[in-house]
């Protein structure tokens, strides 16, 4: 198709992360449903009442499908349980196992993905969203139907035991580190899920479920007209998790599926995704994740971090243990600058705006471009690469 155009947008909601991705052909996936701000518009921002920024995330979403004529999403992946990952879904889905939270304006998940841990959990810290995601995974896993799960840790057979659901017979909802996600051909949608995590033999290692470690992690593999694009979305892996993909990609001779063109920067500019020492001023980067950066990010490579303004060295912001941490960003614009790209901020975007607005990203035959908004809300298209041919194998 001439004309073929992909698009993803990545929504300002703090410290929290959603993303749409909208095919050619009118499919639509969404990673993840975090809608943080409060009704009345007002947050509490150490210690002060300030405007709440963040966007009316359910309300975007549905003039989205409204506009597209369209009553549901092809697949909805919840990456994992935590709260800004989860929150607000049960007011925006139409959820198969209870009638409470069924509705004419409901918003339909024709095709749930979930890591097993979503499905095996059983912590008592989870937020009411996360519990609910949970019951709707659980009953669509036990139904066979309308979920694939990533990957098949022991303890998932251990709870189909307890929960007399036949293992066996659940084989088919059942995907792998290596393997592609069912549902999307690339000569047809344009597209594929390359799924890079979680790890099985990881999990069997621990006794408790780590969310961030455990959580899903694809490669988008897009082409158009024979030209590739490459987008790691890592959610909010952390160090660990991100090492094994490296190691197992590497022994498998597979480095072509950590390509990147963009990098979803994982858990929200956190440290613990770059390096083991936050350092002064920059996390001095792991090797696994310089070679990840500075050999397989492509020339040109968009970084996207889903997380609140990232703070000035010293102040009340900056003292917080949580991220955005200063010192992992001084060595994601490193990269920037090594790889001549762009480098976003969900709730610094556009710069020097009174407020945020999404992110997108538009793939075509010449590549991914990112789009910069104007004052005038007109867009302005940057970023386009040279183009890069492909076939789509990995």
């Amino acid at each position: 198709m001439a004309n073929e155009t992909h698009t993803l947008t990545f929504f300002p909601l703090g410290n929290a992360d959603t993303t749409r991705i909208d095919l050619d052909n009118g499919r639509k996936v969404l990673f993840d449903y975090a809608h943080l701000r409060n009704d009345n518009g007002r947050r509490i921002w150490y210690g002060k009442e300030i405007e709440d920024k963040r966007i009316d995330l359910k309300k975007v979403l549905k003039e989205d499908l409204d506009a597209a004529k369209k009553d549901h999403y092809d697949v909805v992946a919840f990456t994992h349980l935590d709260d800004d990952h989860t929150r607000g879904a049960e007011n925006f889905f139409w959820l198969e196992h209870s009638t409470n939270y069924q509705g004419k304006d409901r918003i339909k998940i024709k095709t749930m993905w979930v890591p097993a841990a979503v499905i095996i959990e059983s912590r008592n810290d989870l937020e009411p969203s996360a519990k609910l995601v949970q019951a709707e995974a659980r009953d669509r896993f036990k139904k066979g139907s309308g979920i694939i799960v990533f990957s098949r840790p022991g303890r998932l057979r251990e709870w189909c035991e307890r929960n007399d659901v036949d293992f066996e017979n659940r084989q088919g909802i059942l995907y792998d580190a290596g393997q592609l996600a069912p549902g999307f051909d690339i000569g047809v949608d344009g597209l594929e899920f390359f799924i890079h995590a979680p790890h099985g033999h990881v999990q069997d290692e621990r006794d408790d479920v780590d969310r961030n470690n455990d959580c899903l992690v694809m490669q988008v593999l897009f082409n158009v007209q024979g030209v590739e694009t490459s987008v790691l979305l890592t959610s909010d892996a952390k160090l660990g998790a991100l090492s094994t993909i490296v190691g197992a990609t590497k022994k498998y001779r597979n480095e072509k599926r950590l390509e990147s063109h963009l990098y979803k920067n994982p858990h929200h500019c956190s440290y613990h995704s770059v390096g083991e020492e936050k350092g002064e001023d920059k996390t001095s980067p792991h090797p696994d994740i310089k070679w990840l950066l500075e050999v397989q990010g492509q020339p040109g490579l968009i970084q996207i971090v889903s997380s609140e303004p990232i703070p000035a060295k010293g102040t009340e912001e900056d003292k917080d243990k949580q991220p955005p941490h200063r010192e992992a960003d001084a060595y994601y614009r490193e990269v920037q600058d090594l790889k001549d790209g762009d480098y976003e901020v969900t709730m610094s975007h556009p710069r020097g705006a009174s407020k945020p607005e999404p992110i997108r990203v538009v793939i075509t035959s010449r590549g991914p471009e990112l789009q910069k908004e104007a004052s005038t809300s007109a867009a302005i298209i940057t970023g386009s690469k040279p183009p890069r041919a492909g076939n789509g194998n990995g």
